[in-house]
């Protein structure tokens, strides 16, 4: 228990809704940040056989997402192919990569909004694992974040100096993309 007279449903709450935000807004607007700016001989590059380009880990982000929040923890069917997220070398624009982005988010979210907080401590297997729906979010947000931040890097290095910023470092403002009077942090 909270010393703030906060209960385990609070907590649970607070847990969900940060999960939505970084799965349904934050990583969703840097990755969509990096396809507006990318340019289009970069998007299926890799720097190395062993690497990911950009392209598959969009792909990759959202088949893991729906497999493990919208199937996993939702109960929708799982249709993922994963091999096909890492074998493809082209095929999709930035655009149509937003698109299948966008989509899966608002799957995303849908179950995401629908799920009870007593649903947190539920056992699941995902992806072969018996796991909690709490430790499946935990995982999925934190998966999330790393490819992320592989795609903001990769972003950066072939669109130039500047042309992605998330937040106004000179006037210690907010970040960027979330908005004016928007917080990333509550």
């Amino acid at each position: 228990m909270s010393t703030t007279g906060a209960g385990p449903d609070a907590l649970g709450a607070k847990f969900i809704e940060r999960c939505r935000y970084y799965l349904g807004e934050e990583y969703p607007a840097k990755i969509r940040a990096v396809l507006e700016v990318i340019p289009d001989e970069a998007l299926w590059w890799r720097p190395n056989i062993w690497s990911n380009s950009v392209g598959n880990l969009v792909l990759h982000l959202c088949g893991n997402v729906r497999q493990w929040v919208v199937s996993g923890v939702g109960g929708v069917t799982d249709v993922r192919r994963r091999d096909e997220e890492f074998a493809a070398r082209e095929g999709y624009s930035a655009q149509e990569l937003r698109g299948i982005l966008d989509a899966t988010i608002r799957e995303v979210e849908a179950t995401l909004a629908a799920l009870p907080v007593d649903e947190l401590m539920k056992q699941r297997l995902i992806q072969g694992r018996d796991t909690l729906v709490m430790s499946a979010l935990f995982h999925v947000v934190e998966h999330f974040s790393t490819h992320t931040g592989q795609i903001v890097w990769l972003g950066k290095m072939w669109s130039g100096a500047g042309s992605i910023r998330f937040y106004d470092d000179a006037n210690n403002a907010a970040p960027l993309f979330l908005g004016p009077g928007r917080s990333d942090i509550q």
